[in-house]
C-alpha cells in the first residue's frame, strides 16, 4: 500500500494539512455549510447568551472525525466574541494540568477539549464542580499537613469534541447542557464545500470534476480537502491545472480511492470480514489484527462509514458484511472465494 493511499483517510495529520485546513475552516456559523439543524440550534443558543451577557452552556461535539468539532468550537468562540483555549484529553494528565488552565481563563472563555472521552477519570472529577458551580478545589500540601482551598473560577464555556460518546461516564455527560451530533455530510453540501475550497485554494474546477470529489469524500469534509489539494496535485503535473471530471477520476484512482469513496484499508476490512472469516461475524480485535490497523483506527474512522454505506454491520457477536459488500466487492453471498490465507 503506498502512502499516499493510506494518507486520504489516515488520523495522522502533517503540518501541511494542519496550515492549509486552518485556511479553509469557516470563521463564522454563516460559512459553516451543512449540519442545519445543528447550526441553527448553536444559533439561537449563542444570541440567547449574548442577550443574557451570559456565558453559553457547556456543549457536547460528537460524530466521527472530520465533520468539523474543531471548526464548531472555534466558531462559537468567534460568534461569542471571545477567547478559545484548546486542549486535548491525553494531554491532561494530571488535576494539577486542568487546574492551570481553568484559573487562567478570563471571564466568557471557551475551553476546548478534544478527545474529551480520553481524560483520566482523576482529572475528570475536578471538572464537575467547576462546570456546575465554576469552583474547583486544590490540595495544598502532602499527608497530614495537606488541606484543600476552593477557588472561585470565571464563567467559562466548555466546549468538548469526542468521536466515543459512549466511553464517557454519565456524570460528564449529564454536566453538557447542549449536545450536538454531527452527521455524514450530503453530497450537495459535500460539493459545495469541495467548490468553497477550491475558490480558497485558486483551484480550477468545473462542476463534474467537483462532483467526483465530493462523490468519494466519505461524506466527510477533511478528507474531501484532502483529496482536493492531490487532485490539484495531478492536475498541475498532468493535465495543465484545470480538473474536470476525467482528471479527477484518474487521480483519485492514483490514491486508490474507489467510485464508492473506499480507500485501500475500507476495502481491506471488507475483504477480510468476506474471505478470510466468511462474511463474518468478525470481532474487532481479530479483524483489526488480520488487516493490520489499530482496533481504534478501524472503530472510528473506516467502520462508521462502511456502515453508513450499508456495506457492513455490527451484531453481538462482530461484524457481518451485508450482501451490499459482496456486491461491491464483485462477490457471490453463496459462494465464496479462496481464503486470504
Amino acid at each position: 500500500m503506498s502512502d499516499e493511499a493510506k494518507s486520504v483517510t489516515s488520523k495522522e495529520v502533517t503540518d501541511e494539512d494542519i496550515a492549509l485546513d486552518l485556511t479553509l475552516r469557516p470563521k463564522k456559523l454563516s460559512e459553516f455549510i451543512g449540519q442545519s439543524a445543528n447550526k441553527e440550534q448553536l444559533r439561537i443558543f449563542i444570541e440567547a447568551a449574548k442577550k443574557r451577557n451570559e456565558a453559553l452552556d457547556h456543549v457536547l461535539l460528537s460524530g466521527p472525525p472530520g465533520l468539523g468539532k474543531t471548526t464548531l468550537a472555534n466558531i462559537i468562540a468567534t460568534e461569542l466574541g471571545v477567547n478559545i483555549r484548546p486542549t486535548s484529553g491525553p494531554a491532561i494528565e494530571r488535576q494539577g494540568d486542568l487546574a492551570a488552565i481553568l484559573t487562567n481563563l478570563e471571564p466568557g472563555d471557551v475551553l476546548f477539549i478534544d478527545e474529551i472521552h480520553r481524560l483520566p477519570k482523576t482529572v475528570e472529577e475536578i471538572l464537575y464542580p467547576a462546570m456546575e458551580d465554576f469552583k474547583i478545589d486544590i490540595v495544598i500540601g502532602k499527608g497530614p499537613a495537606a488541606r484543600t482551598v476552593r477557588l472561585d473560577l470565571p464563567k467559562f464555556t466548555l466546549v468538548g469534541a469526542t468521536t466515543r460518546m459512549g466511553l464517557m461516564s454519565a456524570p460528564l455527560l449529564s454536566r453538557f447542557g447542549v449536545s450536538i451530533r454531527l452527521e455524514y455530510y450530503p453530497l450537495e453540501d459535500m460539493r459545495e464545500i469541495v467548490m468553497r475550497s477550491a475558490k480558497i485554494l485558486g483551484v480550477d474546477v468545473d462542476d463534474e470534476g467537483c462532483t467526483e470529489i465530493a462523490r468519494r469524500s466519505r461524506g466527510t469534509p477533511r478528507v474531501g480537502n484532502r483529496l482536493l489539494r492531490r487532485v490539484r496535485d495531478f492536475a498541475q503535473v498532468e493535465a495543465d491545472n484545470v480538473i474536470n471530471r476525467e482528471v479527477a477520476v484518474r487521480a483519485l484512482q492514483l490514491l486508490q480511492v474507489d467510485d464508492a469513496g473506499l480507500d485501500v484499508i475500507d476495502r481491506a476490512v471488507l475483504e477480510v470480514v468476506v474471505s478470510k472469516f466468511s462474511g463474518g461475524p468478525v470481532g474487532l480485535k481479530t479483524l483489526a489484527a488480520a488487516v493490520g490497523e489499530e482496533p481504534d483506527t478501524i472503530e472510528e474512522v473506516h467502520e462508521p462509514f462502511l456502515m453508513m454505506l450499508g456495506f457492513l454491520k455490527r451484531t453481538p457477536r462482530g461484524r457481518v458484511a451485508t450482501p451490499r459488500a459482496y456486491e461491491h466487492l464483485g462477490k457471490e453471498t453463496g459462494g465464496l472465494d479462496t481464503p486470504l490465507f
